[in-house]
């Protein structure tokens, strides 16, 4: 488990698992709708060879794929293990104060920027209350505040990302997925994710077309 922890975070770090890298693996299998993982192996395979082809990547697919286990390889012993030997006790001791307290503290800012000075202000001519959903809640579905509408309830979830993140937010989604599901069954109401980043001391949406969404929710829940 320890070992599949490392190289996971190891090909995220480096981008090893990227478009650009392994190509639109989640289009190609839809695409190939396979029945059996041969059958994948196979399809993608061809796919990537094309891929290659098109890059100018003078290497068969097999080849390819070992060039980045090994690329991966050389991260995990000699980048990641020489900066596991410079951290200190007292970096760990500094890094989990500053977690609970400075970190905790400037998301929870972030969070009240977002939901009462955006997604309030937003929704007042719906004459709706947004409310911070008790810790159960967040615990068992994900929703961080949620707004009551005729006893039932939207849920809201905020989720800070980094530009280099915006691009795989639709893999927060699948995750969440089930949990929201969930919620909704449970509660009447679709949960929404907010996504926001911060421009100096600003929170700032990174998809405002949510607003609208959020909206149509609220009033479809009132019919």
């Amino acid at each position: 488990m320890a070992k599949e922890w490392i190289l996971n975070m190891a090909v995220n770090r480096w981008g090893l698992n990227k478009k650009s890298r392994v190509g639109p693996v989640s289009q190609w299998i839809r695409e190939v709708d396979p029945e059996s993982l041969e059958e994948w192996e196979k399809a993608y395979l061809q796919r990537l060879e094309a891929f290659l082809h098109k890059k100018k990547i003078p290497l068969t697919p097999r080849e390819y794929l070992r060039h980045l286990g090994t690329t991966l390889y050389v991260k995990v012993t000699e980048v990641l293990r020489r900066e596991l030997e410079e951290v200190t006790e007292e970096d760990c001791i500094q890094y989990l104060r500053n977690l609970v307290i400075q970190r905790t503290f400037e998301g929870y800012q972030r969070e009240r920027g977002v939901v009462y000075g955006i997604l309030q202000e937003a929704l007042r001519d719906l004459g709706v209350d947004i409310q911070a959903a008790p810790d159960e809640i967040d615990r068992r579905y994900h929703v961080d505040f949620w707004i009551p509408v005729r006893g039932k309830y939207v849920g809201i979830q905020i989720k800070p990302v980094t530009y280099e993140q915006m691009q795989d937010l639709h893999r927060w989604e699948q995750w969440m997925k089930a949990a929201h599901q969930r919620f909704q069954k449970r509660y009447g109401g679709r949960v929404f994710v907010v996504y926001s980043h911060k421009e100096g001391r600003r929170p700032v949406m990174v998809n405002p077309e949510v607003l609208q969404q959020i909206r149509e929710e609220i009033q479809r829940l009132r019919r």
